[in-house]
């Protein structure tokens, strides 16, 4: 999100250091010309949906209740998050944001009539909203100002909470999607160090998830809501980085994996879950750490959702950053490259490598990838800048992504970001204006050919990990009870299966690859803790002690208790599996397929792994003193008699 606050960190040394990802304050738009004849964002009936929620992933790809491909064409319409500035009066406009009082709602309300402002979102092309919010919002017990409406005054005398309502029910009844958007936690306009840097800044994460829980659920009737997106920028404070997997109080991939689950299990089990990665680490000081990790740690350790289908990822661009480029100008200011001093090669080559990565096909951490925030002034003037602003919309236009510009309504003078800005009177002013520089990079990302119509069903690889406790992913798993007390638990999520194993670490891959869901309705399950299930003369890993799948049964989950395998868990199939198997041992180097379907699931560790035409039905591993007692090898069966 754009922001002309400029944020102090100290450094070890005690020094006060400002930064953190600024943009240019806003400039004072130049009227634009309305064309004689041209109406004041007259409104229009409301645009006929042809999509069907709700919405869910196929590879890299969004998809409707139909499998047709939905693209993510949106713009962020922000406000309810909140848009003082941290300083001064919060009743004095110039202490907000661009001088733009939100009095913490969509802005425009004030301006123009919501039927009108709809009517205008269409006119733009795009078919989804960004909608943030912030949690004091919800909370929120005082009605907005009647000013803040008054072009809607049908929504006087409401919270800010029960405006943000009306808005969600206007935007879904006219066609638009919805994706919530959990923007910060205090009505403040973010982002720097402002009370907003993570999820449980000022607040516990248990309260964050529960906030998560009371929107998915305020919405769950509500088809058209598509998406929670978990939290925005999670960034560093004055002492602290936010980190991917720790496991500790700052850990993000911990944190959104538990609000994923509470959402699925307890909100509403149809919604996209959208995880931003982390947008700073480090102190902006040339020779000390630092940098924008976005996506980078996915590659190493991606979320599996209960619902494998629901996981979108997603990432911000503007150009006054950069890779390791805070935003800042003077103090804080670093000599790194920002976007938009790359050349055009060397930026789509970064977008790749931040971002974009993740949309490659049969990796565990494969995913639709959303652009949920980048965006430029209309009155932005330099080369560089406007440059890079082409540039990133020709990628996203070639690379068929998901976008959501920020932001989507703005004030007539105030903030020339705005794709579309409204003054006192509710005249429109903006992209739709044919003065507006930036119309040509935006008509081109709305027309560029783009993958439509069905996209077909495409295999699923997800990743298990026990890093910090268990990774049961599975519903069905779960409604068993506790397979196994005491131990770290783990089992692949409905219609995976176990296909691969880290000798140490507790890592897991799981597939529905050649064969889709494998199990049998029934919710019988096998927990195996000893050698009974092995045949007479089926000793395939001699010396070792084997953990092996009954006949028709294949491997799902396993648990350890420190590196030691614990137990296997099996399940019975729903057809006739193949018994012929060969052992796969990984004790002492990597046994994986050549094609490196699922991609490397244990980084820096041992990994067995069958093929996609096979299943796992045992683990092998020994109590030998002095070896390493985690799985030595897998029995991996043909799927087929």
């Amino acid at each position: 999100m754009q922001t002309s606050k400029l944020v102090k960190y100290l450094t070890a040394a005690g020094a006060v250091l400002a930064l953190l990802t600024p943009a240019p304050t806003a400039l004072a738009s130049v009227p634009a010309t309305v064309p004689a004849g041209t109406p004041a964002a007259a409104a229009s009936a409301p645009a006929a949906a042809t999509w069907q929620p709700p919405l869910s992933t196929r590879g890299r790809y969004v998809v409707d209740a139909q499998g047709q491909r939905f693209r993510l064409k949106s713009a962020n319409w922000d406000g309810a998050q909140g848009s003082w500035s941290g300083s001064g009066s919060a009743a004095d406009p110039a202490n907000h944001h661009a001088g733009q009082n939100s009095s913490d709602i969509p802005l425009g309300l004030d301006r123009a009539p919501l039927s009108a402002l709809l009517a205008d979102f269409h006119r733009l092309g795009i078919n989804s909203i960004r909608l943030p919010f912030a949690n004091e919002m919800i909370h929120a017990t005082a009605p907005v100002p009647d000013t803040a409406v008054a072009a809607n005054p049908e929504l006087r005398g409401r919270t800010p909470l029960q405006v943000y309502d009306a808005v969600v029910a206007a935007l879904t009844g006219d066609g638009f999607a919805v994706v919530l958007n959990n923007h910060t936690n205090t009505l403040r306009w973010c982002c720097g160090v402002d009370g907003n840097e993570r999820w449980n800044s000022g607040q516990t994460t248990g309260r964050w998830a529960d906030d998560w829980v009371f929107m998915a659920r305020r919405y769950a009737a509500n088809a058209r809501v598509v998406g929670a997106d978990l939290y925005n920028e999670v960034r560093r404070d004055v002492l602290d980085d936010p980190n991917w997997g720790l496991g500790d109080n700052h850990d993000w991939y911990a944190a959104a994996q538990l609000a994923a689950d509470r959402i699925l299990t307890e909100g509403n089990p149809d919604l996209l879950i959208v995880v931003e990665g982390i947008n700073w680490t480090g102190l902006p000081v040339d020779g000390l750490p630092h940098e924008r990790p976005t996506l980078a740690p996915v590659r190493t350790l991606s979320h599996t959702l209960l619902d494998s289908h629901k996981l979108v990822y997603s990432a911000h661009f503007y150009g006054y950053t950069g890779p390791r480029h805070s935003g800042a100008t003077g103090i804080g200011e670093t000599h790194d490259a920002r976007y938009q001093d790359l050349t055009r090669d060397q930026l789509f080559q970064t977008l790749t490598d931040q971002a974009f990565f993740v949309t490659g096909d049969g990796q565990h951490y494969t995913a639709p990838v959303w652009i949920s925030e980048f965006g430029i002034g209309a009155q932005e003037t330099g080369a560089a800048a406007r440059t890079w602003f082409g540039n990133i919309t020709d990628y996203f236009a070639d690379h068929d992504a998901d976008f959501a510009y920020w932001p989507l309504v703005g004030w007539e003078g105030h903030d020339d970001w705005a794709l579309l800005r409204y003054d006192t009177a509710g005249r429109r002013y903006g992209l739709l204006d044919q003065a507006d520089w930036r119309g040509t990079a935006w008509n081109h990302l709305m027309t560029a050919a783009s993958r439509t119509g069905t996209v077909p069903q495409v295999p699923v690889r997800r990743m298990l990990t026990t890093d910090h406790g268990d990774a049961v992913q599975s519903r069905r798993v779960r409604a068993g009870g506790d397979w196994d007390q005491g131990a770290s638990k783990a089992a692949c999520p409905d219609g995976l299966r176990l296909i691969g194993l880290s000798h140490s670490g507790g890592r897991g891959l799981c597939t529905d690859t050649s064969a889709g869901d494998l199990r049998a309705t029934s919710a019988a399950q096998t927990v195996v803790t000893d050698e009974r299930y092995v045949p007479s003369g089926g000793d395939w890993a001699g010396g070792y002690t084997k953990f092996q799948c009954p006949a028709g049964q294949f491997l799902i989950g396993y648990s350890r208790r420190g590196e030691r395998v614990s137990a296997a868990l099996c399940v019975p199939a729903g057809s006739a599996l193949g018994r012929s198997g060969r052992t796969v041992w990984f004790d002492r180097s990597d046994n994986r397929p050549a094609d490196d379907n699922g991609g490397d699931f244990a980084q820096g560790r041992y990994k067995g792994q069958c093929a996609a035409d096979e299943y796992a039905a045992g683990i092998a591993f020994t109590t030998r003193f002095a070896a390493a007692p985690g799985p030595a090898a897998l029995l991996c069966v043909a799927l087929r008699p």
